[in-house]
Parts: C-alpha cells; structure tokens; sequence
C-alpha cells in the first residue's frame, strides 16, 4: 500500500469517531435548553420530570 491509501484509511477511521462521538451533542444541548426553559414555568416540577417532559417532546419533533 501507498502512503496516499494508509491516510485515506486512517482519516476514515478519524472522521467515523468524531460522527459517533458526537453524534447526541445537539440533542443533549436541545435537552439542557429545555429543562432550563421549565424552570420559568408557574408550576415548578423537578429535574428528572423536565428532563423526561423536554426529551418527550424532542423526540417527537424528530
């Protein structure tokens, strides 16, 4: 092999980690912005039922 097709492999495998690494930061940021949106509501509920309520609703946006 050339030194052109190891590097053709080896950017394969970096770019396929850098898409599965970070494949849920806009979700977990679209989460974070959600909860943090709950806690102007008038009727205060906890971080586990926000979290719950916003990954709901995100999911069905999808």
């Amino acid at each position: 092999m050339t030194i052109k097709n190891i590097l053709i492999v080896i950017f394969i495998f970096v770019g396929l980690y850098v898409v599965l690494d970070f494949r849920d930061h806009n979700f977990k940021r679209a989460t974070d912005a959600c909860i943090a949106g709950t806690k102007m509501l008038d009727k205060p509920i906890t971080k586990q039922e926000a979290k719950e309520f916003c990954e709901d609703k995100i999911n069905k946006g999808k």
